[in-house]
Parts: structure tokens; sequence; C-alpha cells
């Protein structure tokens, strides 16, 4: 297993979005999976960022809608 932990800033860059967005994802239960160390530090691991991605693969943009995504088994 890698242990390589990200910073909120690294997973951003790595997802394409803002840190902004993560920051509201853990506080709307958090969809990527993160790590707490101690009571202020949030970490990310690759594989967890590696695994949100792989979940988010879909077919078309009308898939999306309908729930139809690419499931790996």
């Amino acid at each position: 297993m890698n242990r390589n932990l990200l910073t909120t800033k690294q997973a951003a860059k790595t997802l394409g979005v803002s840190t902004a967005y993560l920051e509201r994802d853990r506080w709307a239960g958090a969809k990527v999976p993160f790590v707490k160390l101690g009571h202020r530090s949030v970490r990310y691991r690759q594989e967890d960022l590696d695994t949100f991605i792989e979940s988010r693969l879909y077919t078309s943009t009308s898939s999306h809608t309908a729930g139809t995504q690419i499931v790996h088994a």
C-alpha cells in the first residue's frame, strides 16, 4: 500500500477542483475519503483519489442523470 499522503492543495490539483470544494466536501459528508491527523491536519491517500475518480466514470452525460455508471468488478 502506498503511504504517501497528499495535502488538500495537492489532492485538489490531482482532482482538478478547488481546495474549497474539498473543504466543503468534508463538511457535507465526504464523497472523497480523507485522513484526519490530529485536530486540524487533513490528508488524502492517492489510492483513495484514484478510486474516487474511477467511481465517477460515465458513458455519456445523459447516463449521469439516469444513474448508469461504469461499474468495475
